[in-house]
Parts: structure tokens; sequence; C-alpha cells
């Protein structure tokens, strides 16, 4: 994991949108890693959501998320965004960045794990979903 700043996040309503950002800090090239983000809601274990290679860009994402969330990256701002859209009160959760991910099925489920394991990459966001 590396150090990383620019984490934000929010309350939204039902069926809302909210972007989440994550930025390295200043040496650490983007570039070289795949990055993603996990989520963990209280007394639920942590779920990883989201990851984009470094690569070919390709994204993944847990079937909990997909078609409603999208990750992206801008190397060149070394940062990576989680557009959500579509929120559902199931959405809330402390959401954080990591990297070296990768996507896994479980179950027939698509899901993302990380190296490391659900350590966060710079501060973790409260993302609330409420009417």
């Amino acid at each position: 994991l590396r150090a990383a700043a620019g984490v934000w996040g929010g309350l939204v309503q039902p069926g809302g949108s909210l972007r989440l950002s994550c930025t390295t800090t200043s040496g650490f090239s983007l570039d070289n890693y795949a990055i993603g983000w996990f989520r963990q809601a209280p007394g639920k274990e942590p779920e990883g959501v989201s990851c984009i290679s470094n690569t070919d860009d390709a994204t993944d994402y847990a079937d909990s998320v997909k078609g409603r969330f999208t990750i992206s990256r801008d190397n060149a701002k070394n940062t990576a965004y989680l557009q959500m859209n579509s929120l559902k009160p199931e959405d809330t959760a402390v959401y954080y960045c990591a990297t070296d991910c990768i996507q896994y099925y479980s179950g027939g489920f698509s899901r993302i794990r990380f190296a490391y394991g659900m350590e966060s990459w710079g501060k973790g966001t409260q993302v609330t979903v409420s009417s």
C-alpha cells in the first residue's frame, strides 16, 4: 500500500451519485499499480468493489456494484476515481482505496480482492446513502 491524499465522499440520497477520489503522494507513480476500492459497513465483512488494471486499464467490479459504479484513473494526476451512480442504502459504508487488486469469482459472483488485504490507501471515507 501507498500513502495517498484527496479521498472524499459524503451523504447522498438513494438514486443519487457520488464520486470518490484517491490521489498518491509526490514521488509515487500510479501507472505502475492496479488500484481499486473496498468498503466496510458496520457489522459486515470488508467487500472489494472495484479494480482497474495498470497494464490495459481493464476494469472489474463486484457484482453488487456492477453497472452502477465506474472506476477510472488519471495517471498524470496520480489519481483514481470511483464514480458511484444509482446509489442504494446498502452502499452505505466506509470506502477505502488500495493498490494491487484483482478480480476473482466466488459462487459464480464477481468479486475483488487485494494482494495485501483490505488495508486502506489514504483516508477511509464514509459514504452514507439515505433519504
